[in-house]
């Protein structure tokens, strides 16, 4: 085995300038969801597809989940596998998504979709999320294609729509509509998150609940308050309150997650009052609560709910609308004796000498859809955590070696 290690590490060497232009070309592409106004993957897709076009997969499908909004009216899901020597072995899904976030502001090394490499960095939106570790994936199988090595087991890349976004359309969809993909027994690594160090694998997340509320009063000159409702000084006061309850009734840790709390944080807020002298008659703020497993969300909702008909009976007339705009329950986590965690353990002490350990984050990835199915998930990679942020880079160095670690995953 070690001489096999070390003939697949020094392949993956050699496609080091190809990784970088590969990463190059589909950070160019923008693949930003409907939800934010633009087309979506398909043109990424695409380029996808050329570039893997002849390079000796056994099978590439392309999965279209349909959305009017989109170009073309879908939003593309592509798997590519390369059989393992043994088809009964537990398959090895490596799940990377094609959607990045907007390009949002402050961006200074280059404009997000103009690609620059510098000190051995790729700056561009979606370098590190996810186009990092779609490029490592990709080359951490055609290194094997080009030494002509079947790995033990059978891996699946995917390559998946709309992860930024609810997932909806990717693979939430594929496991709604094409359930004949999945097994029980399938090995999954979601590599989406992680540290610089390359030791941390993620076993477990927090339910997400991102909630909008809406007041509803009466607009009214700022002089003379008493002939309305002033939205905003509802909004104020309750989302003072409801901070406080829910820090206050949710209080628990558990430190396999960082931090080791639920947490509730007003994210979004506004009202179309366009001058100082406006008691606003509207206004919304947004929470996003990131709930530690042992809660239930129903309770939550229910807080919500609550305080909100405590507001209304206080503020005679007006109106509070609770909207859930994204609700993810937390699945069971995965163990930490699982073969998948135990197998990426292996590999990356055998390549970097280093020992893993596992814990839980507080953000969402589509681990947690497989959680749900009962098959275990890990989310791992080796980044600076630059996602989502201006100047988003991906370190070259991380690209090349996560990918050995990938393909000697596939052979142990």
């Amino acid at each position: 085995m070690s001489e096999t290690l070390e003939k697949v590490s020094l392949e993956i060497e050699k496609l080091r300038d190809e990784m970088v232009n590969t990463l190059v070309e589909l950070i160019k592409i923008p693949a930003i969801s409907p939800d934010y106004g633009y087309e979506g993957e398909y043109d990424k897709a695409q380029k996808l597809l050329e570039i893997i076009k002849g390079w000796g997969f056994d099978r590439i499908e392309r999965y279209d989940a349909p959305d009017e909004r989109a170009k073309n009216g879908v939003r593309p899901n592509i798997l590519a596998y390369y059989y393992g020597e043994n088809q009964e072995a537990p398959r090895l899904w490596i799940l990377t998504h094609l959607d990045v976030v907007p390009p949002g502001e402050g961006w200074t090394v280059t404009e997000p979709f103009k690609p620059v490499i510098k000190d051995g960095k790729i700056y561009g939106r979606g370098s590190e999320d996810n186009g990092q570790s779609m490029v490592a994936s990709l080359y951490a199988v055609k290194a094997l294609m080009n030494l002509g090595i079947r790995p033990r087991r059978t891996i699946i890349l995917a390559f998946v729509s709309d992860e930024e976004t609810g997932s909806e359309y990717g693979i939430k969809w594929l496991m709604k509509n094409h359930p004949e993909l999945f097994r029980k027994n399938d090995l999954v690594l979601v590599p989406d998150g992680g540290n610089q160090e390359g030791t941390f694998i993620e076993i477990a997340e927090k339910s997400i609940l991102w909630m909008k509320i809406k007041f509803k009063g009466k607009q009214v000159h700022a002089s003379m308050p008493d002939k309305g409702i002033n939205a905003h000084r509802i909004a104020l006061e309750y989302g003072y309150k409801l901070d406080k309850l829910l820090h206050e009734k949710y209080d628990a840790k558990d430190e396999i997650f960082d931090p080791p709390e639920s947490t509730f944080e007003p994210t979004m807020g506004g009202n179309p009052s366009d001058a100082p002298n406006i008691a606003p008659g509207e206004h919304e703020i947004v929470f996003d609560c990131r709930v530690l497993p042992k809660y239930n969300l129903d309770d939550i909702l229910n807080d919500f709910r609550e305080l909100a008909k405590e507001m209304e009976e206080k503020y005679r007339g007006a109106k509070i609308e609770i909207e859930v705009m994204q609700r993810v329950d937390a699945p069971e986590p995965t163990p930490k004796d699982s073969e998948i965690v135990k197998l990426l353990q292996e590999a990356i002490k055998v390549l970097r000498n280093k020992e893993a350990k596992v814990g839980g984050i507080g953000g969402g990835t589509f681990a947690a859809y497989f959680r749900m199915l009962g098959i275990p998930a890990v989310v791992w990679c080796t980044c600076d955590e630059t996602a989502h942020q201006p100047n988003e880079y991906a370190k070259i160095d991380n690209i090349v070696e996560d990918a050995k670690v990938m393909a000697i995953l596939a052979l142990l």
